[in-house]
């Protein structure tokens, strides 16, 4: 199926936008254009001299990315991961940073609902999980050479799953006879191997997670974000992240409070305010999808929203 006939609905799209845009003649990054929900919802809160520049791995978010291009002057999509955004920014003489950069974490409905990309067990497809799925290695190529600490790592740590050990050995003694090549196959290893029946979930869940964010360095570009997003956000600008699972959450949170607090100093020690070199403060709190939302698209049931703004 092309790619264009799969539908995604943006989520906590009118939330994010809100508290992104700040000035209406800003620079601002998508660094998750995905299917361009967010940024045509920014473009049409800029004025004529604000800017968007947006970030996708994926080819097929490019393309789409690219046709938005043509007919909108102010916007302008960068084929790369949103980890090397200060690389681009400094490229792009944009050192004295932007008014706000939007992260909308995970994988896109366009992304699962292709059972050609392999990120689903729903329907069968290419064991592929790559959202850029022009470069890199497949999942089923990793899972056809890791070791099985290897996997069974992956599986606990990335997907949460308690039985990644016995997820693991299963996958290894199977590709021994026969290789592990379309998301049918693993779903239905990794059901017989997992002995867990959690209500409405599918127990290759956790275990599609943990390797399509393996396969994608998902944690690691966020980390790798998070840690040149302050020298490219202007004083006063804003950072908006949705993230979809307790991993990428807890990640965000900690680096805003650690952000918030300040450099340590030794207990009981007075100290001014102003020479803790606080860099952000938490904007409310975290936000979740309204029930209204969740009720119309699901896969809003696990956002979270956070946003923090820089001091000056």
């Amino acid at each position: 199926m092309a790619a264009a006939e799969h539908t995604h609905e943006t989520v906590m799209l009118q939330e994010a936008v809100d508290a992104l845009v700040i000035n209406e003649s800003g620079i601002y990054i998508d660094g998750t254009y995905g299917r361009g929900g967010h940024s045509r919802r920014i473009l049409q809160r800029l004025a004529a001299d604000g800017r968007l520049l947006a970030f996708d791995k994926d080819p097929q978010a490019l393309a789409d990315g690219r046709a938005l291009m043509t007919i909108d002057s102010r916007f302008s999509i960068v084929h790369d991961s949103f980890a090397a955004l200060g690389e681009h920014l400094q490229a792009l003489q944009l050192n004295q940073g932007v008014d706000g950069i939007l992260l909308d974490l995970g994988v896109s409905s366009p992304q699962l609902d292709d059972p050609a990309r392999g990120f689903s067990f729903q329907a069968d497809g290419p064991l592929d999980m790559r959202m850029n799925n022009a470069a890199g290695e497949t999942a089923a190529q990793w899972l056809a050479r890791a070791e099985q600490d290897e996997i069974a790592r992956v599986v606990k740590e990335y997907g949460e799953e308690r039985y990644a050990r016995r997820i693991a050995r299963a996958i290894v003694e199977s590709r021994q006879a026969q290789p592990l090549t379309t998301t049918a196959q693993l779903a239905a290893l990794v059901a017989r191997a997992n002995p867990s029946r959690e209500r409405g979930k599918h127990p290759a869940t956790r275990t599609f997670q943990g390797i399509r964010i393996h396969i994608n360095r998902e944690l690691e570009d966020l980390e790798q974000a998070l840690g040149s997003i302050l020298d490219c956000l202007k004083p006063g600008a804003r950072l908006v992240v949705i993230s979809f699972h307790s991993l990428e959450d807890r990640l965000v949170k900690r680096f805003i409070q650690r952000k918030e607090k300040g450099d340590p100093v030794p207990r009981h020690l007075p100290v001014r305010d102003t020479a803790l070199n606080r860099e952000l403060r938490s904007v409310g709190k975290a936000v979740k999808a309204s029930s209204a939302e969740v009720a119309r698209n699901p896969r809003a049931r696990s956002a979270i929203m956070r946003v923090a703004e820089k001091l000056a």
